[in-house]
């Protein structure tokens, strides 16, 4: 973000002025109450008076982005930032997931209304301007493969492909259901390294995404066999969206609570 240095904001005061210019230098286009003390004393004053002239846009209660000054204060009103700038200012460690990895990496169509974020510590989800924001608690051992992408000249963590996929048959309740992370499969499978989504599902330790994968692949067409010979004799559900009632598998010992029918997907 370029702003002057020592110009005075055109139509604020000399602290309100100052306290942008300060936080510009240090490139904080999200910042929060703690941040401006860092400049100016008791700065809720000044940061409110600044929302109110349009300057800066509240996120959350003590979360503020600045409007960039090529906008300034008349376009304060249609100023929009991403959301998954917003959401790497909302936990830390974190990582952008599952269905909103999914719709990153181009493996679905779907636009999910929700950002969800990995993270380790349990979070109460946010509706922040006109997103809601969903934390997913992970053990370490789950918290692996994501990348920092430059997304308006941020480095936000995202979860890489593979993972994203070992994510969401890890719990497809945040990938809008196993027949979406299914669909998604299926029409870029030839792009997906499968080796590392069962890699990756090893390293989970969750048994039951494995089977997900075999079943799907298999239900597919896809040529891929699942490389781990001992799979958990109980039975695991195929959807954790859908009710507990269907058809068993013996083969995956899967309950197939969710018809996977690539047939149904062409239009």
């Amino acid at each position: 973000m370029k702003v002057p240095t020592t110009t005075k904001y055109k139509g604020l005061t000399e602290k309100e002025s100052f306290l942008l210019r300060s936080l510009a230098r240090e490139d904080k286009k999200i910042f929060t109450i703690k941040d401006a003390e860092a400049f100016i004393e008791n700065p809720k004053k000044v940061i409110h008076s600044l929302s109110k002239k349009g300057w800066i846009l509240g996120l959350k209660r003590g979360m503020y982005a600045i409007v960039p000054l090529e906008i300034g204060p008349k376009g304060a009103d249609a100023f929009t930032i991403h959301d998954f700038v917003i959401a790497s200012h909302l936990a830390e460690p974190y990582y952008i997931g599952y269905w909103s990895a999914l719709n990153y990496h181009g493996l679905t169509d779907e636009i999910p209304r929700t950002v969800f974020i990995a993270t380790l510590k349990p979070k109460k989800s946010l509706k922040i301007l006109y997103s809601e924001f969903y934390f997913v608690k992970l053990t370490e051992k789950k918290f692996f493969g994501y990348k920092k992408t430059g997304i308006e000249g941020e480095k936000i963590n995202i979860s890489d492909r593979e993972k994203t996929i070992a994510d969401c048959l890890d719990h497809p309740e945040h990938a809008g259901g196993i027949e979406e992370v299914a669909r998604s499969i299926y029409f870029n499978h030839k792009e997906i390294d499968f080796g590392k989504v069962e890699k990756y599902i090893a390293k989970m330790g969750n048994l039951t995404a494995l089977k997900r994968l075999g079943y799907i692949t298999e239900s597919c067409g896809i040529e891929y066999k699942i490389k781990t010979k001992k799979l958990s004799k109980g039975y695991g559900l195929l959807d954790t969206l859908s009710p507990k009632e269907g058809t068993y598998d013996r083969k995956w010992k899967l309950l197939i609570n969710k018809e996977i029918s690539p047939k149904r997907w062409m239009y």
